[in-house]
């Protein structure tokens, strides 16, 4: 990719073998999907993939020989920018800032939020499976325009 020209990444976590045709819909246009966790099955990672190169890691509700290949914790570079994805923050087993990170993306809590933390984001997506508790239903999009990244949470209908 080109770094001048912005790059688009969708966030999602908390599947839970649930893939919303709104959200396929909102992901149309996005060059990376990352997954925190919690996918429920192959096949949404396969759907996902229909739409865009697909990085995903395994949840605490992931079993099965399915998701033995998702691994814990991944650290993945786009458009030049550092991501490190795994589903529970809690299990954060590096100092992101030191690390050279620019975002931590974790999912687990089911709560959407956007955090900056000695210069790092913490972005977790909120839930996009199945309703929990009076929590939205919702996903990130990510823009990295100019070596910057440009996260907001996105809510769709649930």
């Amino acid at each position: 990719m080109n770094p001048a020209n912005p790059t688009t990444i969708g966030i999602l976590s908390d599947t839970h073998g649930l893939l919303r045709p709104a959200l396929e819909t909102a992901l149309t246009g996005c060059d990376y999907i990352l997954h925190a966790g919690d996918v429920g099955s192959a096949q949404v990672l396969e759907r996902l993939a229909e739409i865009a190169p697909v990085t995903a890691v395994r949840g605490n509700m992931d079993y099965g020989s399915w998701c033995h290949a998702l691994p814990a914790r991944e650290m993945v570079e786009i458009a030049g920018q550092c991501l490190y994805l795994l589903h529970d923050l809690y299990h954060l087993d590096l100092d992101p800032a030191a690390a050279g990170i620019h975002m931590v993306v974790s999912g687990h809590t089911h709560q959407p939020e956007i955090v900056t933390r000695d210069g790092v984001v913490f972005l977790n997506p909120g839930s996009c499976g199945p309703r929990r508790f009076t929590y939205p239903v919702t996903f990130a999009r990510v823009r990295i325009t100019a070596g910057k990244l440009r996260p907001r949470i996105v809510e769709i209908e649930g």
